[in-house]
């Protein structure tokens, strides 16, 4: 048996991490943009990329290196250093030595950057605002702080493991994402750092099969960026591991970032859960709830509160799942609205749907009344400000 509890410290509770957010000059107002995570011991890595085939040059100049280890990942924000070419990798790699001479403690330093899609890089700022880290900070806020975007808070969560034989290890991240998240991987970064004792490969396989279930099941616009990204880091100091207490942690972890970043949805008021369950198989659950967090409709109807549960059964049908009228039933938290062919909505119970809809978390569930087939979807409403953030972005 194991116990995990929430601690503070973010991406520096583990022990051996270290990070800080500084302003580069990126940003307007001197708001933190440039970021760093260091470890004072060599981590091994598990990875997860977005899969937009215009992929952006960081993920490019990652995957070059091939099986790595690091200790030490710097961040920008403002600028994706996407659809740059084979400038925006050299421009990296310039970065990355620069940073190096003056950081001779790291080891095959790797970057991560977010922002808008188009533009080099600004090498002269980031060169000099790597100057000013120090290695010795444990300053999880600032870090998450610098990371943000659009985002309107900053996203980070931090977990303790206790084993029965009195060990324990420790598990932070930071994460940043609030408009073009659909996670096939949203714009989205997360970074989690550890210090338990697990191999490259071990920690791969857990990230992967957690992946699915938590970021994956996400959805604010139903766009794919260029840049997504999620860094496992583990230096091992803490000498323990546990393979099922990993992975609920990691479980935990991940969930609790997608939520935060579907609650942080540009312009978004509710966070919506889709429950989908009796369908024919898993798969079948997936596409008809990932239909509902990505339809326009559905999420118009939320932002209005709205308990159009038409708009709910149309998208399950829309989804090409295998669904019938005379097996569905649709309910808004408690209140059914739509059973087996019987609705259920008079002026009573649509006022009792609608009085859910108001609330800033709820539920909708979907039951397709045919097999064992669930999954269970994220996603947000969509409104006026939306737009306003997405019409000038770029400035």
């Amino acid at each position: 048996m194991y116990k995990i509890e929430e601690i503070e410290g973010a991406v520096c509770a583990a022990d051996g991490f270290f990070a800080d957010g500084i302003a580069a000059g990126l940003k307007p107002d001197g708001a933190k943009d440039m970021a760093f995570i260091y470890s004072d011991k060599v981590c091994k890595v598990a990875s997860i990329f977005t899969t937009n085939k215009m992929t952006a040059a960081p993920i490019r100049h990652f995957r070059a290196k091939g099986d790595l280890e690091t200790n030490f990942v710097l961040i920008n924000a403002k600028n994706a250093n996407a659809m740059t070419g084979k400038a925006g990798i050299t421009d990296i790699d310039e970065i990355l030595a620069s940073v190096s001479a003056h950081l001779p403690q790291i080891i095959e330093p790797v970057m991560s950057s977010t922002g808008v899609i188009g533009s080099r890089l600004p090498k002269a700022k980031l060169i000099a605002g790597a100057e000013k880290f120090d290695l010795d900070v444990k300053d999880a806020v600032a870090a998450s702080e610098a990371i943000m975007t659009t985002d309107t808070f900053a996203k980070r969560i931090a977990m303790e493991v206790t084993l029965d034989d009195g060990s324990s290890f420790r598990m932070g991240a930071m994460a940043k994402g609030a408009g073009m998240i659909n996670p096939a991987m949203a714009t989205m970064l997360c970074f989690i750092t550890t210090d338990a004792e697990v191999d490259a490969e071990t920690m791969q396989l857990i990230l992967d099969e957690v992946t699915p279930e938590t970021f994956n099941a996400a959805s604010v616009d139903g766009d794919t960026s260029t840049n997504d990204t999620v860094l496992l880091l583990a230096n091992g100091k803490s000498g323990a591991f546990h393979h099922a207490a990993f992975k609920e942690a990691l479980h935990a972890i991940m969930l609790h970032l997608a939520k935060q970043m579907v609650k942080d949805g540009e312009g978004a008021t509710k966070l919506v859960t889709y429950k989908v369950s009796g369908a024919i198989n898993n798969h079948e659950a997936e596409k008809a709830a990932k239909a509902l967090s990505d339809s326009l409709l559905v999420k118009t109807a939320l932002y209005g509160e709205d308990p159009n549960w038409g708009r709910i059964a149309s998208t399950i049908g829309a989804s090409g799942v295998i669904c019938d009228e005379e097996h569905l039933t649709i309910a808004f938290d408690d209140v059914s609205v739509y059973e087996k062919g019987v609705i259920h909505f008079d002026a009573e119970n649509e006022e009792r749907a609608a009085t859910v809809m108001r609330k800033a978390e709820f539920t909708i569930y979907c039951d397709l009344g045919l097999q064992d087939g669930e999954f269970t979807a994220y996603g947000c409403d969509l409104g006026h400000e939306y737009v306003k953030i997405n019409a000038d972005y770029r400035t």
